[in-house]
Formats: structure tokens, sequence, C-alpha cells
């Protein structure tokens, strides 16, 4: 079976408690996701600290006094130290650790970690001296591109190549960038049109406040799905809001490899097994409705269409009428071939 990659997405959810960041992982390994996914940064090298918070950020915080990043970024970075032990917590929970590196510095940090791939975020899309350093590490990329269009996305594909990077070894994430992200914002047909331009592997990485968006993205052909998650959605912070609390994580993740299963088949349209049990069951056979006797000529008002299924079809109605019977037939019997002369 064709697997879908799902990422849990912690990102800065754990509001830079450790312990919060070990239960993340608690409830990731439990929702049986594959990877869970947190974030590397520095605050001083991500963001100057005059940068204003986006709208969703000053909203989801509730805190229109702390309208700076850094202050915001600065509180949920991750030590070395941390990311460490959580790589370790994460390996005896049985679930992948990833991490989003936002530079140079943190791409090396994360390569020397040992993590199996790099996952781009969609506000590093336009970053060439980035990118290119990603394409040279040798690894499976994942790309989101929320913001971006066609045409970025092409060049962002095209720097990585620069550094190395191989198309086969990319997976194109579509994504929009608002959290949470608005249905009628989703616009999913756009990851078939990335699939088209690129001829890649194409995902889905998911703001929706619900589960409904990213399973549909399974069936349309999504190789990887990441969405956030929370312990809690009332917990302060950017971005728990539009995350998904763990009962959601567990349903979300059961919904896709459910979707999985119904896409694995053989694709010919014929009865499976388990039809074919019921098969006389649900169709319908030839009766007697009013009796008949031997050598009188069946018309169709001395007929009707009955279950079980294991007699003359109904599709071979115009076979049996005008045919004479060889015996009498009382009213509900079955027709059977042997009845017609």
């Amino acid at each position: 079976m064709n697997k879908t990659i799902i990422i849990a997405e912690a990102g800065v959810n754990h509001n830079g408690d450790i312990t919060l960041a070990k239960q993340l992982i608690d409830v990731a390994a439990e929702a049986g996701v594959d990877y869970v996914k947190f974030q590397t940064f520095k605050a001083e090298k991500l963001v100057s600290k005059s940068a204003k918070q986006a709208e969703y950020q000053k909203k989801n915080i509730g805190n229109i006094n702390e309208a700076s990043q850094y202050t915001m970024l600065k509180k949920v970075e991750l030590s070395e130290e941390m990311h460490e032990v959580l790589l370790k917590y994460a390996n005896q929970k049985k679930v992948k650790f990833l991490s989003t590196g936002f530079d140079e510095e943190s791409i090396d940090f994360l390569e020397n970690l040992g993590i199996d791939l790099f996952k781009i975020p969609s506000g590093e899309l336009t970053n060439y001296l980035y990118l290119k350093h990603i394409g040279s590490k040798g690894k499976p990329i994942i790309l989101s591109t929320g913001m971006a269009s066609l045409g970025e996305i092409e060049a962002a594909l095209s720097v990585l190549r620069i550094g190395g990077a191989k198309l086969e070894d990319i997976t194109i994430l579509h994504c929009n960038t608002d959290y949470p992200t608005k249905y009628e914002d989703v616009n999913l047909n756009a990851m078939l049109t990335i699939q088209q331009a690129f001829k890649t592997n194409i995902g889905y990485s998911d703001h929706t406040l619900g589960i409904e968006v990213p399973i549909a993205a399974v069936a349309l052909g999504a190789k990887v799905i990441e969405k956030h998650f929370t312990l809690d959605r009332n917990l302060p912070g950017p971005d728990h809001k539009a995350s998904l609390e763990p009962k959601e994580l567990k349903e979300m993740v059961s919904g896709i490899r459910n979707i999985e299963k119904a896409l694995n088949g053989h694709g010919r349209k014929e009865p499976t097994k388990s039809e074919l049990l019921n098969k006389e069951v649900a169709r319908k056979s030839i009766h007697i409705k009013q009796p008949v006797f031997s050598g009188q000529v069946l018309e169709a008002s001395n007929l009707e269409m009955k279950r079980p299924g294991d007699g003359v079809s109904p599709m071979d109605l115009p076979k049996v009428i005008g045919r004479k019977v060889d015996t009498d037939l009382e009213a509900g019997m079955k027709l059977e071939w042997k009845h017609l002369q």
C-alpha cells in the first residue's frame, strides 16, 4: 500500500516548555503519525527587532500591546540541548523527530542531529542562499508553497537543483498561509496544478480548523500531509487556535489511513469477494405472479421480479415472454429455465 507521510506539526505550540514539547510527542505517537515536527531558529537570525507580528498572530495571541515578532519568537526558541532531548524522547516513543530550520546554521545543526529529510517552510521559498544550501545536502526535501505563484515555485526548484537536489527527491506541498485558513481559500485543486506543472510528488500543508481537507487531499493524490496540532487550542501562542487537539489528530490519521485502503484497489470494476456473498440476496429473479398452467404462453402480467437473485435474471425477460411452460406453476414460485418448453 502506498502510505501517506503524515507530519504532525508541533511547531512552536510547546510555548518554550520542554514538558509541553514532550507531551506533544506523546500525542503524536499515540495518533500514529510518521513525524512530529518542531521549528529550529534563533530569533535574532530569523527576524529584525522592528518586524511587526502578522495580523493572525496578534489576533491569536490576544495581546495587541506585544506587536514585535522578535519578542514573540524569542519566547518559543528551542535550545540545541532541548532538540537533543526531544529527539531522544521521540525515538523512545517510536515516532520520527523532524524540525524545520529557518537558516543555514540551523540546517547544519539538524543535519548533524541525523534528521532524514529537510522541510522548507513557505516563508523561505524565496531565500536563495538557504535554498541552495539545502539543495547541497543530498536529502529528500519537502517544500511548502504558501503565498507562492507557480513562477516562484519554479524559481525555488531551480535554486534547489543548482545546489544539487534532484527533482525526484522533492515533494511540493500546496498550502495557504493563513491561520486558520477559510475553506473558500483552500483551493485544493491547485495541488493538482502543481503536480501537472512540475511532475513531482505533491502534498498538502493544512491550516483549516477541521480534518476534512487533508483527508480529501489524500484522495486527490497527496503523498505528504502536514497539520498543526496542540494539547489545547486555548493555550496562549500564535498557532494554537489553528491546530488540532489530540482527539482530532487521531481522527485525521485514522481517516487518512482508511482512504489509503479505499484507494488501494486494482482499478477494475468487478465484484469483490465480499460482494459475491451478497449478490444473490440483493438481486432479483423472475417469479410467477399469477398461476400459469402447462402449455400456457407466458406474458408480462404473469410475472414479477423478487429477491433472491438465484433464478432467471430479470435481464432475460425478453427471452422468457412468449415461451410456453411445460408444467403448472403456482403464484410466488421462482421461475427456472427447466420450466420452459
